[in-house]
């Protein structure tokens, strides 16, 4: 089961409340943090020491993003003596993420300006009311 940074929530549930798995795993990877995280293990394994150091983030924060990935079949690990080495288990995963580095260039960005994301930003030229 995949848990929510936000909201505690897990994944497996909202899909057991009717959210589509589409849906849940968007929202999986709605989260910067694990974003940052498949974008560094797309250039290859890594243990945690290895994602904290180069991702300044602390211990705790990185292997509970690592949890919710891997409950989420993105991503597993192999055991080598007593450290894990993380990695992705689906290559599809980064066609979808650059799919989306591809729309969101030709959107112009435009779902960072979006009110239901959250506060309107200003665009190049743009001012905000």
């Amino acid at each position: 089961m995949a848990i929510d940074h936000e909201g505690g929530r897990c994944v497996s549930a909202d899909i057991a409340a009717g959210i589509s798995p589409a849906a849940a795993l968007f929202h999986s990877l709605a989260d910067e943090t694990r974003l940052r995280i498949v974008q560094r293990l797309a250039r290859g394994e890594a243990r945690v020491v290895d994602l904290t150091t180069q991702l300044g983030l602390a211990q705790s924060t990185v292997s509970k993003h690592l949890a919710c990935l891997r409950d989420c079949g993105l991503i597993d690990y192999r055991a080598e003596g007593r450290q894990s080495f993380y990695s992705l288990t689906r290559p599809e995963l980064m066609d979808l993420l650059a799919s989306a580095e591809q729309l969101l260039a030709a959107t112009g960005h435009a779902v960072t300006l979006c009110p239901a994301h959250g506060s309107r930003q200003a665009g190049a030229g743009e001012a905000v009311s």
